[in-house]
């Protein structure tokens, strides 16, 4: 048996994509309104899906491989490139927090229907061709900084079999619902309560 079913990976990808797409919209994450609240902590909905998503997809591939069904050697891993991975994410959360998408939710809005996540792709893929126009040594330099040896997942960088480190990311799943059930349960996070403490003073 092969993964993607039987396919070179292009059909089983649009296909994921698609309803990728759908759920993302039905559970409202192409508003961006609903993306900032969680930079605002007010709203943890994104971190809760896409980090459950993360989790459910480790432990399916676990079994997966536990039972024979998926070769961990035809399982591609990029190398972990953590200076490129920590420049490049904190660039890609600011665009998030200021745009309020993501270049998945980006594409999710535009086919909505709204025009500022237009906006947003146009800018994406103006800074995508500025980056690959500015490519050189410096930033090789960068992509190639602080590569980790140990290996290129985190059972490996840690030392710890899959089963192990699937616990882990459940132990941290966990810790992220009560965090955000308690945010959430106030209505309220540091921006929010900021500014209804300063909406409270006399003027």
């Amino acid at each position: 048996m092969t993964l993607p079913i039987g396919d070179d990976g292009l059909v089983s990808g649009l296909v994921c994509g698609f309803l990728f797409g759908y759920v993302l919209e039905n559970a409202g994450f192409g508003s961006p309104c609903k993306l900032t609240a969680q930079f605002q902590l007010r709203d943890w909905s994104v971190f809760k899906v896409m980090f459950t998503a993360i989790v459910v997809a480790a432990g399916g591939l676990v079994l997966l491989r536990a039972f024979g069904l998926l070769d961990a050697d035809n399982v591609f891993v990029p190398p972990a490139l953590l200076a490129a991975a920590g420049v490049g994410g904190a660039l890609v959360g600011a665009g998030f927090a200021v745009g309020g998408y993501c270049p998945g939710t980006s594409v999710v809005g535009l086919l909505s229907g709204r025009l500022d996540a237009l906006v947003f792709l146009l800018g994406l893929v103006a800074g995508t061709a500025l980056f690959a126009a500015a490519y050189g040594p410096a930033l090789q330099g960068l992509m190639d900084a602080a590569a980790l040896e140990q290996g290129d997942t985190f059972a490996a960088a840690l030392g710890v079999s899959d089963w192990a480190m699937l616990a882990i990311l459940g132990a941290a799943l966990a810790g992220v619902y009560r965090l955000g059930g308690w945010f959430e349960a106030r209505g309220r996070g540091p921006v929010a309560a900021a500014e209804a403490v300063a909406g409270a003073q006399p003027e």
